[in-house]
């Protein structure tokens, strides 16, 4: 165990997108800018800004193309942004915002493809398709979240094979990276290493990430198991933010405070500075009104207050 485990890793951050969808209340424009600089100089390479999903259906990220327009990182960072594209109407919006990379999404159950996005598998397929084809030939990096990868609420856990069907069409497809996601926090490390192992039989591990929810507060111990079955690309939410409407029960997101301390504790760099991650995870608590799941944020952030009340 912990033997041949990889010397770095990539955290691919959602909160932006994945998190603040989820919250009732409206978060102005700016204060999504000031959120997003702040993980951007914490080190965060790849970051999800916002969505053009039909603001009908999301009204919380209706700002999108403003967002996109008005975001400026200074390009020593190296960060890449990217957003949720539904379909094409979406990816001409993020075309518009001259975004190098999309991101789309569907579901590896028909439950819960047919309660997310009202379509069955082949529907989407069909309409990812659709997409992917335009984007790629703009030269555009594509990404694709396959949700309830290892269960459904509605139908249980999913079978490899049905898995393993549609990443095979997703690749068809040119797909760059695809997101294996947990959504409703399920999943327990045997089933995370052996669902990797049984699709890196036909997938190159470079082309796949993990995407976990910490509902059932397994998420730390399925990434554990997908560094040892691979995998070096994991998403995560600031301050463990999100969650899944269509999800009875799914609590946020992994949050990336968590993930990088464990990460940077097994000697596995991500090139992040915590300490800048955990003044990110701060901010966003000011400009939410709340305090954050993260454990490590709460843990960290009591620690600076007893500092400060110990020099006062």
């Amino acid at each position: 165990m912990f033997e041949a485990l990889p010397t770095s890793i990539q955290v691919f951050e959602v909160g932006p997108r994945d998190g603040l969808q989820n919250e009732s209340a409206m978060v102005a424009t700016a204060d999504k800018i000031k959120l997003i600089q702040a993980i951007a100089e914490a080190g965060l390479k790849q970051i999800e800004i916002t969505s053009f999903v039909s603001p009908k259906w999301i009204p919380q990220l209706a700002d999108g193309a403003t967002l996109a327009k008005e975001l400026h990182l200074p390009p020593a960072l190296g960060v890449q942004t990217s957003a949720l594209v539904p379909n094409l109407k979406g990816y001409e919006s993020a075309v518009q915002a001259d975004l190098k990379q999309i991101n789309l999404f569907m579901s590896a159950s028909q439950s819960h493809s047919k309660k997310n996005i009202n379509k069955t598998i082949e529907q989407a397929l069909a309409a990812m398709a659709e997409v992917a084809t335009v984007a790629k030939a703009d030269g555009k990096r594509v990404r694709c979240y396959l949700s309830t990868v290892f269960a459904c609420p509605y139908e249980g856990k999913i079978a490899a094979d049905s898995v393993s069907a549609i990443v095979e069409k997703l690749l068809a497809m040119d797909i760059d990276e695809i997101s294996l996601g947990d959504t409703i926090g399920a999943a327990t490390p045997k089933e995370v290493f052996q669902m990797v192992k049984s699709l890196a039989k036909d997938v190159s591990l470079s082309a796949l990430a993990l995407h976990f929810h910490d509902t059932r507060g397994t998420a730390l111990a399925n990434v554990v198991a997908g560094l040892e079955a691979g995998v070096t690309i994991f998403d995560s939410s600031l301050g463990g933010l999100g969650g899944c409407p269509y999800a009875p029960g799914a609590s946020g997101n992994l949050a990336t405070e968590d993930l990088v301390f464990m990460l940077h504790g097994m000697g596995i760099k991500t090139g992040i500075d915590l300490e800048k991650l955990v003044d990110a995870g701060l901010l966003a608590q000011k400009i939410l009104g709340k305090k954050l799941p993260g454990r490590y944020l709460m843990a960290r952030l009591a620690e600076r207050e007893q500092s400060m009340k110990a020099t006062a």
